[in-house]
């Protein structure tokens, strides 16, 4: 490409030179024109660089992992749109299978947590019904207690002593009563241990009764303390310790789910763009490596050129939307015209020539053009 851009600019100064010395010989009287330099070509036919013709975009794909292909969906010319299979790689069935049992692990894991979750609610509702019932429980043996009439004879006496005090002269009044049970009911001495027997019987229950009821009204209260632990223990929710682990499984869990679809996607080699199968790099039964290229999408849906190798002193005369001259080197009799859509902004060096990169846009396409072919570029003035 460059010995044409040379012949090419060679060619124009040499026709303007034979052009001048013809003028001067048919007028004599005409005044003398200086030779134009380089830049005086440059600035009357414009910019002249070599470029080669891409699609508006391509990627080349490969795998992440290593494998044996299995399956290739496609063949170089299909249509393919981003997220379509194109490869796959390795035993999908096993990966597959590993991916079911981690969504069951994941859904069983999900299922304890919620029950923990589900199963405390319940378990605080049961606490706050607890401390209701030993509320009452409480409530109702301090109002037996409190309505209870202690006998004179013990008010000086606790409970328990009242009991066995009480006990103790039951067991006396029945000893003395004993020989004169079967006596004539009009017997004096009789009767008169027969009321002593009976006022000590009922001075014994009154002691049982007091005695029971604050045994009630203790256990009234040990339970309702008991209701209140308990609801200290829920009221904030779960045990935390329990909840801690039962996280940490679903946790666990989710990680080994997404580690086996990351598994089960990596066997699959998908289309990052919509556009056309380029070039296909395998064959079923081919090992692939990570990062080995095995297929190449494009984008035909528009033709770009590339060029490399504007210098600097060029390229200060080149602005976006400027037009552009193209002709193929493998159709010199096609002509066709480009805008100019972007100019680098990272210069390269080449062959000691500090050098930009400049990407046009085809305005019109021909169905003779192809990716790679290269072209001499003339930025219009």
């Amino acid at each position: 490409m460059f010995w044409i851009r040379k012949w090419l600019l060679f060619s124009l100064i040499f026709g303007m030179l034979v052009s001048i010395s013809a003028c001067a010989n048919s007028s004599p009287t005409a005044s003398p024109q200086p030779i134009t330099s380089d830049s005086s070509v440059k600035n009357t036919i414009g910019v002249i660089v070599e470029g080669r013709v891409v699609p508006k975009t391509f990627v080349n794909l490969s795998f992440q992992v290593s494998g044996k292909v299995s399956e290739i969906l496609v063949k170089e010319g299909d249509r393919v749109k981003r997220g379509d299979v194109l490869i796959r790689v390795g035993n999908r069935a096993e990966v597959e299978a590993d991916v079911a049992r981690a969504e069951l692990e994941l859904l069983n894991a999900q299922q304890a947590l919620d029950d923990l979750i589900s199963n405390h609610l319940i378990e605080r509702s049961k606490a706050l019904e607890a401390i209701a019932k030993a509320n009452e429980k409480v409530r109702d043996a301090k109002y037996q207690l409190d309505n209870f009439t202690v006998p004179q004879n013990q008010q000086a006496l606790d409970a328990v002593e009242a009991v066995k005090i009480m006990e103790e002269r039951l067991d006396q009044a029945r000893l003395a009563f004993e020989p004169y049970k079967n006596d004539s009911l009009l017997n004096d001495t009789r009767e008169k241990l027969k009321e002593a027997l009976d006022n000590a019987q009922s001075d014994y229950n009154a002691a049982v009764k007091r005695l029971n009821y604050e045994v009630a009204l203790e256990a009234a209260k040990a339970e309702l303390q008991q209701a209140f632990d308990r609801w200290e223990a829920v009221k904030d929710g779960p045990d935390p310790q329990q909840l801690a682990l039962a996280k940490a499984r679903v946790n666990a869990t989710e990680k080994a789910l997404l580690a086996a679809q990351a598994r089960l996607e990596n066997l699959e080699l998908r289309a990052t763009i919509d556009g056309t199968v380029a070039k296909i790099n395998t064959v079923v039964g081919s090992q692939v490596t990570p990062n080995l290229v095995v297929i190449t999408l494009a984008d035909f849906s528009s033709w770009y050129v590339e060029t490399d190798n504007l210098t600097e002193v060029e390229v200060v005369d080149i602005e976006p939307a400027q037009m552009v001259s193209i002709v193929p080197d493998a159709i010199p009799e096609l002509t066709l015209q480009g805008k100019v859509e972007t100019i680098g902004q990272v210069f390269e060096e080449k062959n000691g020539d500090i050098t930009y990169t400049t990407r046009i846009l085809l305005v019109a396409s021909d169905a003779r053009l192809r990716w790679g072919m290269t072209v001499l570029v003339t930025f219009q003035e």
